[in-house]
């Protein structure tokens, strides 16, 4: 048996310092793959946050006038501190989140890709120019910093989701105060640590671990301009309203029920491989998950469960120390619990479980949130386990006749956030890609997750608020569009235009 730890307190990050904080009310961090609480998270009362946003506030004017090449610096820093410390990193990652190690390096390393993109933010923030608009009339744009901005990121990424948002904030001249999940709060700690250390002055970023409390002080302060969100799609819609009600630009990008059509024509090598990565990496905790395959004629969906059924039940589940492991245990035991209730719900509902994961136990790890792979057959789209988002590794597979009937599926559901097809027809490939109403679509690409300079977001109840995360779609969201328009005397008596002109001069 693993041995129980003792748990220590966790700190705020505020104005460049390790802060205890006011508030007396804790939270439990778990290993998740022994079930044992190894950490206590200070959960930051409305006095801490404002502490914060104080330090954010006082560190504003002075970071928004700082050159952007020089903010690029910081980041080129940052970016090679976190390459050094990727082992520590990851090791933070599996310990509070429960993914192999690979899986967490692999997201470490896609939070990078987006630091990288920031560091260009010289070009990123040119703005346009035109000479002559009128007589000794220029006309010219720039991007400033909206301000202090706040990110709210979720627990299944504790790395990557909190380097979506406060680089490239950071880079266009803001402030930042970061609220991670208070389950995994460690790795965005670390990172602000690391940010300092790459030269960032006090104050730019502060790190508060809270739960509603800190998520509502956030909200409501009005020094707070705008807010970065990830996670389900209830709070998220909470997140979004409260925040424009105050007056500020939030994206809020939420849930998802991503679902995979495969053709008759599909390479269904490809194809199998496609479904057990999408579907199972990561424990099915992310929000690319493809958690519904849609199958285009009966002849296809018995050769994929044919192929899929020996996959799913050969899946390595373990703790993150084992090095074997293709799965991980999910983040907490209630969590662990909420999807074994859907399983059993896709049961009562009529679906045909051809793998259960339920019964899968990892021998010296008793306590911990262990589910294996499960596969659902002959599911309909009026089941739960086909509406709900489960965020678990439970894999629904719909039969269909046609591919119309497919396409109607995905464009059907409430959610819009990744789609994918899988077939050789180019005819077909090319009417999904244009007619679905999705944000993120893969042609045979299980998880279209956008490189760093795409933006990532989806459509319908996905997101809410005008902006996608990151690339240009980031920079937008994170600066105002200031446009000037400047006459100079040249000593020319030409004399004043105080109308409009025919012509549109002016």
């Amino acid at each position: 048996m693993t041995a129980k730890p003792t748990p220590f307190a966790l700190h705020h990050f505020i104005d460049g310092k390790k802060v205890a904080g006011a508030s007396d009310h804790f939270g439990n961090i778990y290993n998740p793959a022994t079930g044992q609480v190894t950490k206590r998270a200070p959960l930051a009362g409305a006095d801490d946050v404002r502490k914060a946003i104080n330090s954010a506030a006082a560190a504003l004017q002075g970071w928004s006038a700082t050159p952007p090449a020089r903010r690029a610096q910081v980041l080129f820093a940052y970016r090679d501190l976190v390459k050094r410390h990727m082992d520590e990193l990851a090791e933070i990652v599996s310990n509070e989140h429960g993914k192999t190690i690979e899986d967490a390096k692999g997201s470490i390393t896609r939070g990078v890709e987006v630091v990288e993109f920031a560091t260009g933010i010289p070009q990123l923030l040119k703005g346009e120019y035109s000479e002559a608009v009128a007589g000794g009339v220029d006309s010219y744009s720039v991007r400033q910093p909206v301000g202090v901005c706040a990110g709210i990121t979720p627990f299944n990424f504790p790395a990557m989701v909190p380097m979506w948002m406060f680089p490239v904030a950071i880079a266009c001249g803001n402030t930042f105060v970061l609220k991670p999940s208070e389950k995994v709060p460690s790795c965005s700690l670390r990172m602000a640590e690391l940010m300092h250390a790459a030269g960032l002055p006090d104050g730019v970023l502060n790190v508060v671990i809270g739960d509603k409390q800190a998520v509502d002080t956030l909200l409501t302060d009005p020094r707070v301009a705008a807010v970065s969100f990830v996670g389900s799609t209830p709070v998220g819609e909470y997140i979004y309203r409260t925040g424009c009600a105050h007056g500020k630009r939030v994206q809020a990008l939420c849930g998802a029920k991503n679902h995979m059509v495969v053709m008759p024509d599909a390479d269904m090598d490809q194809v199998t491989d496609a479904v057990i990565g999408s579907a199972y990496g990561s424990a099915g905790e992310r929000c690319m998950a493809i958690s519904v395959v849609v199958v285009v004629g009966e002849e296809t969906a018995d050769e994929l469960v044919r192929r899929l059924t020996p996959r799913i039940q050969a899946l390595k589940v373990g703790p993150y120390t084992d090095l074997a492991a293709e799965m991980g245990p999910l983040v907490t035991p209630e969590h662990e619990q909420k999807v074994r209730a859907y399983v059993d719900t896709g049961v009562a509902e009529g679906a045909d479980l051809v793998v259960d994961g339920r019964p899968v136990k990892v021998a010296d790890h008793e306590g911990g949130a262990f589910l294996g792979g499960c596969l659902f057959d002959q599911v309909t789209p009026q089941m739960r386990i086909y509406r709900d988002e489960i965020f678990g590794p439970v894999l629904s597979l719909v039969r269909v006749d046609n591919y119309d009937t497919a396409k109607r599926l995905v464009n059907d559901h409430e959610y819009g956030n990744g789609a994918a097809i899988f077939t050789r027809d180019g005819d077909c490939a090319r009417d999904f890609t244009s007619s679905v109403r999705i944000g993120m679509v893969g042609v045979n690409v299980p998880i279209p997750v956008p490189v760093a300079y795409h933006s990532f977001g989806g459509w319908k109840r996905s997101l809410f608020g005008d902006h996608y995360m990151h690339g240009p779609e980031g920079v937008r969201f994170y600066t105002r569009l200031k446009t000037i328009t400047a006459r100079w005397p040249s000593g020319i008596k030409d004399g004043a235009v105080f109308h409009f002109k025919a012509g549109g001069e002016h």
